[in-house]
């Protein structure tokens, strides 16, 4: 489908920013010209996932679609059992609930804003162990996505292999600009959790796009499809959780999935509680038919070498306008270093969330902070302050097309040009979760 676009004045975008509190989450989407806010349920659905939608068994129980999205998730993805959700966070909560015990430490490749949070809330504790060139924006590492295996056993060797329920593995890492995780890096952590006995849990909501890395950038992979590259990810891990929304190209949906009866069994409880009956997990029969045909679509090389080709066209547009992005250009989306950007401002001035709101007045392009406003709070209250504060430009699949990467890029080269004379924000309203979402803000 197709729907008209609303061009805007400045004077109005400056209202609509000012009443939204300078926060791009909370404008009305009827006056955004170009939404980049994020890849999350705003893609373009096939006419064969039209057409399966038409195809909903809305039957409360043992709906059929539910048995094609459990056969399509076996499939592609290799896992035994599902649970349907009705988004990633609610795998995430259900999975943390069922795995996660008061003082546990879990170690990840890299935070994501409501993993932590559902791992924090089940009594555990984050562990950052993704490799220092992560950090690093101008890095050219390939796989900046892997994990440092030297962090993780300086951990297992001061907690004990029994306070780590599992390594969370995400693919890509977003908060990393969306960078990809190698195969050898899996299989050597593989081999270090198998000796160790601990899991790995698998955050595959972009695993196709990673995949596509991996079949460009590494050796012995470059004749094998996108098709077998995910089947053999998923293969190296105990179990997963999922946003459909992204990879799966649909507008709501996700799951967990497990190898592990007994793992299974206490997620199938729970998610009648949190969720809806095992077999729709708070899905309509049509929307979990669409996921089983958009898991198809998704490992389709020819999809992902346009869709993460999109991305790389606007990558180059920016760094050819000089702006500073992260490199190597991600799968989802372009992230710009805000800290370079606008160097006059420090963390506390928000600069990422200063870009954020100067690109929609200039041009309506909705984007999104990623940096201290998106870290949160310690359990302590104190902030976080990641070194990377950036400002992601996120591409949904199907949607836009070269004409709207120019006018993205030359937008966001004219605030360049007038950086020196951005000023800052500070926060005046903070809710006491994920207060990216929600926080408003005022200029200094």
């Amino acid at each position: 489908m197709v729907e008209l676009l609303k061009m805007t004045t400045a004077t109005q975008r400056k209202k609509a920013i000012r009443d939204a509190g300078y926060n791009t989450f909370l404008l009305k989407s009827e006056d955004v010209y170009i939404d980049l806010l994020t890849d999350s349920g705003t893609s373009a659905m096939s006419d064969r996932q039209w057409a399966g939608m038409m195809r909903g068994d809305e039957a409360y129980a043992g709906s059929r679609n539910y048995y094609n999205f459990e056969n399509a998730v076996r499939k592609y993805y290799g896992y035994k059992y599902l649970i349907p959700t009705h988004q990633g966070r609610g795998a995430e909560n259900i999975l943390s609930k069922v795995l996660i015990k008061k003082g546990d430490i879990v170690p990840g490749n890299m935070y994501f804003t409501t993993t932590r949070l559902h791992q924090e809330l089940a009594g555990g504790t984050f562990a950052d162990i993704i490799i220092d060139e992560a950090h690093d924006p101008h890095s050219l590492h390939p796989f900046k996505g892997n994990v440092d295996l030297e962090k993780l056993d300086k951990l297992v060797k001061k907690y004990g292999a029994k306070k780590i329920p599992y390594v969370s593995i995400a693919t890509t890492v977003n908060m990393a600009g969306g960078q990809p995780v190698s195969m050898k890096n899996l299989k050597d952590l593989r081999s270090y959790t198998r000796k160790h006995r601990i899991r790995i849990i698998h955050d595959m909501t972009r695993v196709a796009e990673n995949a596509y890395f991996i079949q460009q950038r590494e050796k012995g992979y470059q004749n094998k499809s996108i098709k077998e590259i995910v089947f053999e990810i998923c293969s190296l891990t105990d179990g997963a959780t999922m946003s459909a929304k992204k990879d799966a190209l649909v507008n709501i949906g996700g799951f967990m999935a497990t190898n592990e009866w007994d793992v299974f069994e206490e997620a199938r409880n729970l998610v009648v509680v949190y969720e809806g009956l095992h077999t729709y997990g708070g899905l309509a029969g049509r929307d979990m038919e669409a996921i089983a045909i958009g898991i198809e679509e998704s490992v389709n090389d020819k999809h992902q070498q346009a869709r993460v080709g999109q991305v790389e066209y606007l990558g180059n547009k920016m760094i050819d306008y000089g702006i500073p992005i992260v490199k190597p250009i991600g799968g989802h989306g372009i992230f710009v270093d805000a800290k370079a950007f606008l160097p006059h401002l420090n963390q506390d001035q928000y600069p990422a969330q200063t870009l954020a709101a100067e690109i929609f007045i200039e041009s309506g392009v909705r984007t999104m902070e990623r940096g201290i406003v998106s870290a949160g709070r310690k359990p302590n209250g104190d902030n976080y302050y990641p070194k990377l504060e950036l400002v992601r430009f996120t591409i949904p699949r199907r949607v836009y097309t070269q004409a709207h990467m120019d006018v993205i890029a030359e937008a966001t080269a004219e605030v360049f040009r007038r950086r020196n004379k951005v000023r800052g924000l500070k926060m005046v309203y903070e809710p006491k979760y994920l207060r990216f979402f929600q926080a408003r803000f005022e200029h200094l």
